[in-house]
C-alpha cells in the first residue's frame, strides 16, 4: 500500500470519526427543540447545499444513469435507512444502549468486506479490531447499559443501524473500485438517497412534534450539524474507503465514541476517569496495529 495513500485515507477517516463524536454533544441540545428526522433533513439538505453545486462544476450531470442510480440507492441504504434506524433505536432504547449496539460497525464492516471485497483479514488486523473494541466498551462502559424487554425492541433497530452502516461503508469501497467516480459525486448521492427517506419520515414526524422555539445556538447547531458533521464528515469518511481496504478504514470509527467521551468531559463537565483513558490508548493502539499490518 502507497505510503501517501495510507497517510491520507488514514487522517480522512480519523478526521470523519472524530466530528462524528462531536455529533453527540451538539444534538443534545438541538434535538430538545427540533425533531430527529427534521434535524436530519436539514442535515442533509445543507450539506448538498455546499456540495452538489461543487459535484456539478465537476460534471456530474454527463455520469451515466445506471452509475448514478446505483450510488443513490447505496444513499438510501447507508443514510436514509441506516441513520433512520439509529434515530428510531435510540428514541424506543437509551443512549448508552445506542453508542454500545451501534460500536459493532465495524465488525459488520470486515464481515460485509470478506463478503463482498474478497478481502484478507490477517491475523494482525484482527487483534487490531480486538484490541480496539477493547477500548470502545472500557469507555462506554457496558454495565451501564440496560438491555431489558422494553428496549428491545430499540436494541434490535440498533443493531440493524450498525449493519447496514457496515455494509454501506464498504459498498462505497466497492463503488471506488468498480466505476471511478470522485468521492465528491458519491457523496452527494449517498445526501440525496438520505432525503428520500427521511423528508417523508420529517413530515410524518411534524404532525405529531412540531419544531420549538428557535435561537441563535439552535440554529447555529443545526448549521454545525450540516455542514462540518454531514457534509465535511461523510465526504471525508467516503474518501477513506476509496483510498483503504474497507477493513484497515473500519477501525477508525472507533475514533467517534473517544472523541465523543473527550468533548464531554471538556464541554460537559464530565469527568476524565482512569477507563477513558484506558480505552483511548486501546483505540489508538488498534489503529496504529491495524495500519502497521497494511
Amino acid at each position: 500500500m502507497e505510503t501517501s495513500k495510507l497517510l491520507r485515507g488514514s487522517i480522512y477517516g480519523i478526521t470523519a470519526a472524530s466530528l462524528w463524536g462531536s455529533l453527540y454533544v451538539v444534538s443534545d441540545v438541538t434535538l430538545l427543540v427540533v425533531p430527529p428526522f427534521t434535524l436530519m433533513s436539514a442535515r442533509l439538505t445543507l450539506a448538498l447545499l455546499v456540495l452538489l453545486p461543487l459535484a456539478w462544476r465537476r460534471g456530474i450531470a454527463r455520469l451515466d444513469s445506471p452509475v448514478l442510480l446505483r450510488m443513490l440507492a447505496v444513499g438510501v441504504l447507508g443514510i436514509g435507512i441506516s441513520l433512520g434506524a439509529q434515530f428510531v433505536g435510540t428514541d424506543m432504547s437509551n443512549a448508552v444502549n445506542g453508542a454500545l449496539v451501534t460500536s459493532a460497525s465495524p465488525a459488520f464492516v470486515v464481515l460485509f468486506a470478506i463478503v463482498i471485497l474478497h478481502e484478507r483479514l490477517t491475523i494482525w488486523r484482527f487483534i487490531a479490531i480486538a484490541l480496539a473494541t477493547t477500548g470502545v466498551l472500557a469507555i462506554l462502559d457496558p454495565a451501564s447499559a440496560d438491555f431489558a424487554s422494553d428496549t428491545f425492541l430499540g436494541d434490535l433497530f440498533l443493531a440493524f443501524a450498525a449493519l447496514t452502516w457496515g455494509l454501506y461503508s464498504v459498498l462505497v469501497r466497492l463503488l471506488s473500485l468498480r466505476y471511478p467516480q470522485p468521492t465528491l459525486t458519491v457523496t452527494v448521492f449517498a445526501l440525496l438517497g438520505g432525503l428520500l427517506v427521511s423528508l417523508p419520515a420529517s413530515a410524518l414526524e411534524l404532525s405529531q412534534r412540531p419544531v420549538g422555539s428557535l435561537d441563535a445556538g439552535i440554529v447555529l447547531g443545526v448549521l454545525y450539524l450540516g455542514l462540518v458533521c454531514t457534509a465535511i464528515a461523510l465526504l471525508l469518511w467516503n474518501r477513506a474507503f476509496a483510498l483503504l481496504p474497507a477493513s484497515a478504514a473500519s477501525l477508525f470509527f472507533f475514533a467517534q465514541p473517544l472523541s465523543g467521551a473527550v468533548l464531554a468531559a471538556a464541554l460537559l463537565g464530565q469527568h476524565m476517569s482512569a477507563s477513558l483513558w484506558l480505552g483511548g490508548l486501546l483505540i489508538a493502539g488498534g489503529v496504529l496495529l491495524s495500519l502497521r499490518a497494511g
